[in-house]
């Protein structure tokens, strides 16, 4: 489902007179449906640039990088726009919203955007909404106004609200209380049964250990180790 071959990623810095920085080399990575992948390697290794090269937002400079038979290295800005509605789901660590649009719907758009009925979607929104113990009340509200907290368990929320087959975790755990945290590693769980394919980054050890299949250094892919 995920799948990296020989990927190498550098940085042109045009305000230093086009300098090219190397920041990864021969990248290779493989992830079932069912399974997770960890990302590991010391702070500045490139994780986060590696996830965002799957995703489409860094664009590759050599190798494959296929994601439910799509090569998002090679595709056209439509193609991946299209599998990000329906294949490969993003949970980041921030969330991105437009101002003044209600906490319910921003969970249930990911649904809206492959056609599901919006009553269904609503519901679906609301009850993942319930599960990560976000009041009723605040529903209505913008999640713009929200606490920290609150805002990840809304993003948490929406990125799992379609059952994407594939999806990008970036700490979906990071400063979650127990009973949250707990929730969020059983829809890792529930997504993996389903077939899910699963990359993400976990400092929590605990929770890496409890639902990773597999970790991958990146360290490995930086040009000095290459």
């Amino acid at each position: 489902m995920i799948e990296l071959d020989n990927v190498s990623k550098s940085f042109t810095l045009h305000n230093q007179g086009s300098a090219v920085i190397p920041v990864m080399e021969r990248a290779t990575l493989k992830v079932n449906p069912g399974e997770c992948v960890a990302l590991t390697g010391a702070s500045g290794a490139g994780k986060s640039t590696l996830m965002r090269v799957i995703y489409g937002n860094y664009l590759a400079a050599s190798g494959r990088v296929m994601v439910g038979g799509l090569d998002v290295a090679q595709a056209e800005p439509r193609d991946i726009l299209a599998l990000r509605r329906e294949t490969l789901g993003y949970v980041s660590q921030f969330l991105r919203v437009v101002p003044r649009v209600p906490t319910l719907e921003v969970v249930a758009e990911p649904l809206l955007a492959v056609g599901v009925d919006k009553a269904e979607a609503l519901e679906k929104a609301a009850g993942l909404l319930a599960r990560l113990n976000i009041p009723e009340r605040l529903w209505t509200l913008s999640p713009t106004t929200f606490s920290g907290g609150e805002q990840q368990r809304v993003n948490i929320a929406r990125g799992f609200a379609h059952e994407y087959p594939a999806m990008l975790l970036d700490e979906p755990t990071a400063s979650l209380d127990a009973t949250n945290r707990e929730t969020v590693l059983s829809l890792i769980e529930e997504a993996k049964a389903r077939g899910t394919a699963i990359v993400g980054i976990f400092h929590d050890i605990e929770a890496r250990q409890r639902v990773c299949d597999h970790e991958v250094n990146v360290s490995h892919f930086t040009p000095e180790a290459a």
